[in-house]
């Protein structure tokens, strides 16, 4: 090969070389339909810093939308994202129920499935000035007077709402009994923890990491069947009471959009999910990789969303 042919071949390769880097997506909106601070939140902001730490989306915008369980930014974002391409919200088995329980006029089946990310298992915890030491303490609380109890947790007909009264029933107290307060963000349910007017809270174990490792408040029990690495609180099921029970998150996309930009997305999430950024933030916040997208996803979530339906209608939570 002589010189010339040796530049011409070096310069094809580069224009190859260069070509490789380009992104299929080079920005994003992810809605968080619920306030700052909650497990929502969280997941969007990670979603967020994953995919720009990973160079995988360059522009990244989230927005919170508060309100009925993530009903409100749920109905917000069909109706204003429809063929929106970049449009993205995270969501998960807490609006499962919201939407049964507000009888939302939207639901789930109206956007577009990508992907479940995570699971993870509901805590209840105390001040720690409590006198509640342990799951007995608690059940023994709500055997005497079920509404002398009170629950800060996530929306109504939500996982936290559930996992409350599946503890009730294993307690042996009627679930329509509870006195349960919902809230909009686990940065408002947490202020009415720390500030003592709440007998328990209930949520997933990221949103009480910090005070937990600062001992501000006590964990009773966790709705896992095993005891988990990451906490040493110890499961209802090893404390006799039969709770199980785990929260999982998704992200879906806008409704209208092709199945060529709904590949796009897929693969972006799929590399997301993959890459060392990304688990090792679910190991800080005690996040499960559940990864499942497709089809198959598109087929749990509707199991899900029928399940769901029977558990609130035997708890007495649905409307």
């Amino acid at each position: 090969m002589n010189f010339l042919s040796m530049k011409l071949a070096g310069a094809a390769l580069a224009v190859v070389t260069l070509s490789v880097p380009a992104l299929a997506i080079d920005s994003l909106k992810i809605m968080a339909p619920a306030g700052p601070g909650g497990g929502w939140d969280q997941t969007a902001r990670t979603i967020q810093s994953t995919l720009q730490a990973e160079g995988l989306v360059s522009n990244i915008q989230v927005e919170n939308v508060a309100g009925a369980g993530g009903t409100i930014g749920l109905q917000q974002f069909i109706n204003q994202s429809s063929g929106d391409p970049e449009a993205t919200i995270v969501g998960g088995y807490v609006m499962v129920g919201a939407v049964i329980a507000n009888a939302s006029p939207v639901g789930l089946g109206d956007v577009t499935p990508l992907a479940r990310l995570t699971g993870e298992y509901v805590m209840v915890v105390v001040p720690e000035s409590s006198p509640i030491q342990n799951a007995e303490d608690l059940a023994a609380m709500l055997q005497e007077d079920p509404g002398s109890v009170t629950w800060a947790g996530g929306s109504a007909g939500g996982a936290d709402h559930i996992a409350a009264g599946l503890f009730a029933k294993a307690a042996g107290v009627d679930p329509a009994l509870i006195n349960y307060i919902p809230f909009s963000g686990g940065g408002e349910a947490l202020a009415a923890i720390l500030g003592n007017q709440v007998t328990v809270g209930i949520s997933g174990y990221s949103e009480f990491s910090a005070q937990l490792d600062a001992g501000t408040v006590r964990g009773i029990g966790i709705t896992a069947i095993e005891p988990q690495d990451y906490t040493d609180v110890p499961t209802f099921v090893e404390q006799g009471y039969e709770v199980d029970l785990q929260n999982w998150r998704m992200i879906a996309a806008a409704p209208g959009i092709s199945e060529e930009q709904t590949n796009e997305l897929l693969d972006v999430i799929r590399t997301m999910a993959d890459s060392d950024t990304w688990n090792d933030e679910l190991l800080t916040r005690g996040w499960v990789n559940t990864y499942m997208d497709g089809d198959a996803f598109a087929e749990y979530l509707a199991g899900e969303i029928e399940a769901t339906d029977a558990i609130l209608a035997e708890l007495g939570i649905s409307q």
